[in-house]
């Protein structure tokens, strides 16, 4: 039976719509990100010289929206390293930035003498289509007795073998650590980001599992039992000045023996 057309109009209105709404949500980031507390811009600048240049970041907007969590590392290592991160940026692929692989690419290009690797990865491969229409199920609601679905594991076994191989090509590249920073839960923002948890955790698991299984020297930091409601900003993602305080006091233990 033919969809009517006005059926079609209904939809390609939804989908707009959804669309609408994520959009808004990044404004919302980035004016919260600059107006918050001391009003810090939004810094997605690529830093290629730094004082410490056998250091990259790359990653997404956990790093990137703010700047503010590799503020404070550099402020305690008393030296700046190399930044790629963007917000947007999905592991490979993607449409919204440069995706984490191509950082990684990018960085080399620049000078390949990188002994140690700083990163996150994976988020927006999960979270940006959640947002949009969950084409993987990756919401769970009551209804499911907080069971992920099929799908949504397997879209995340597929990050995790893209994980695998982009550490696995730092060793090859004679990158001697990474330090891989994991996901917290997020909260619920404009109707947008509830029942996020089971997906958060199982990704977590496969991203650990990734650190564990490369053949790189690779350190999984886990922030879920860290991060709070009150850590995150309005968008329901991103980090606050306490957010991104207390994932540096997470990550340096890690990160000031590898320096």
């Amino acid at each position: 039976m033919k969809t009517l057309p006005s059926e079609n109009l209904r939809r390609e209105n939804k989908k707009v719509s959804i669309c609408a709404r994520y959009i808004v949500l990044l404004i919302v980031s980035s004016l919260i990100s600059a107006c918050d507390g001391i009003g810090s811009l939004v810094s997605n600048t690529t830093v290629s010289e730094a004082d410490n240049n056998q250091v990259i970041t790359i990653g997404d907007s956990i790093f990137a929206l703010s700047g503010e969590l590799q503020d404070n590392l550099e402020s305690y290592a008393g030296e700046t390293f190399r930044r790629y991160t963007l917000s947007g940026a999905e592991l490979s692929g993607g449409n919204i930035a440069t995706s984490i692989e191509d950082q990684y690419h990018n960085a080399r290009q620049d000078n390949s003498d990188i002994d140690l690797v700083l990163m996150d990865g994976g988020g927006n491969d999960i979270l940006i289509p959640a947002i949009m229409l969950d084409p993987y199920n990756c919401k769970t609601q009551w209804y499911d007795f907080g069971r992920l679905s099929q799908r949504c594991m397997e879209q995340l076994d597929d990050i995790y073998v893209e994980t695998v191989n982009l550490l696995n090509q730092m060793y090859v590249d004679d990158v001697k650590s990474v330090v891989f920073l994991g996901y917290y839960y997020t909260k619920n923002a404009l109707l947008l980001l509830d029942s996020m948890e089971e997906a958060i955790d199982y990704g977590d698991t496969r991203l650990s599992q990734a650190c564990d299984f490369s053949v790189v020297s690779c350190t999984f930091i886990d922030p879920r039992t860290v991060i709070n409601d009150n850590d995150i900003i309005l968008d329901g993602i991103h980090p606050s000045h306490s957010g991104s305080r207390k994932l540096a006091d997470l990550t340096w233990p890690v990160l000031k023996q590898l320096l």
